[in-house]
């Protein structure tokens, strides 16, 4: 009897930990991508691009879409602390390099990668497209003012729209909205507006998309999906608002779209769980 109920509680632990909630496992990511904290698909490309979290080789990976690494380009920049991915219209891909735990960093900066060297078997050079935020003026600032880390980003009519992460306790939810032009250069962050999801750590924003032809912006935190829809030019935090509910916690990291109605997400590997591909299919 024992014997058996020790196998009963095995087997409803097995099966809480394989339950995904509302988004399916497409495929466990290679163990190369066991940080994997930005995703991108773009119109030059049959690849799903990904990078990894801050720390890592300064690569980007090509899969396919059984989640099988088919290309490694290697970036001629050092990996700071890289954190999400977009892209522009021609195929561009960006890289986020603006991860500031501390916000400590004075070298914020975004990388563009030309879109005619997603094939290179070469030292991809980049284009550097540096920023800070105009509201900062100590480094680091005091603590209830650590609003200066950022994870998300995405490309808009010729602009990069950079949504920070909060580290204040008791407003971890706040992400602010700021604008800086796609092109090389030292530019000085445009506040666009602000919003807050929640106040808990689970509330922080890690990954953004658009899709531009739907006027739809989606954020990420790690167990949500916030859509803005229907807003008017950049006002993104504006739009109409709705919240998706994944049904499943993990170290969610990157979002981007895959079609009109469906999404790609990855999570971070963390104590045996997590590291893979997922899709979120939305009705």
């Amino acid at each position: 009897m024992i014997l058996l109920k020790k196998l009963s509680l095995i087997v409803v632990v097995l099966l809480l930990a394989c339950d995904t909630g509302n988004v399916t496992v497409i495929a466990d990511l290679p163990k190369k991508l066991a940080e994997a904290s930005g995703i991108e698909i773009t119109s030059q490309s049959d690849l799903i691009w990904m990078l990894n979290d801050g720390g890592n080789k300064a690569r980007l990976y090509g899969l396919n879409d059984k989640g099988k690494i088919v290309k490694e380009l290697k970036i001629d920049a050092k990996n700071r602390d890289w954190e999400d991915l977009t892209s522009d219209p021609e195929g561009n891909l960006y890289i986020g390099d603006f991860g500031n735990n501390r916000s400590l960093r004075k070298n914020l900066a975004i990388l563009k990668i030309k879109a005619a060297d997603l094939q290179s078997d070469s030292l991809v050079a980049v284009e550097r497209i540096s920023f800070k935020y105009p509201n900062q003026k100590k480094f680091p600032p005091k603590k209830k003012q650590l609003y200066f880390d950022s994870e998300a980003f995405l490309y808009f009519n010729d602009s990069l729209y950079i949504f920070t992460k909060s580290r204040v306790k008791g407003d971890f939810g706040k992400t602010s909205l700021y604008k800086i032009p796609a092109k090389r250069g030292q530019h000085e962050a445009i506040f666009i507006d602000s919003f807050t999801t929640c106040n808990e750590l689970e509330c922080w924003i890690t990954s953004a998309d658009i899709n531009a032809k739907r006027n739809e912006v989606v954020l990420l935190t790690h167990q949500i999906v916030w859509s803005f829809s229907d807003f008017e030019g950049d006002q993104f935090f504006k739009g109409t608002v709705v919240q998706y509910d994944l049904g499943h916690r993990s170290q969610k990291e990157a979002i981007c779209f895959k079609s009109d109605s469906l999404l790609y997400i990855t999570d971070e590997r963390s104590y045996g769980d997590g590291g893979n591909l997922y899709k979120f299919e939305r009705n």
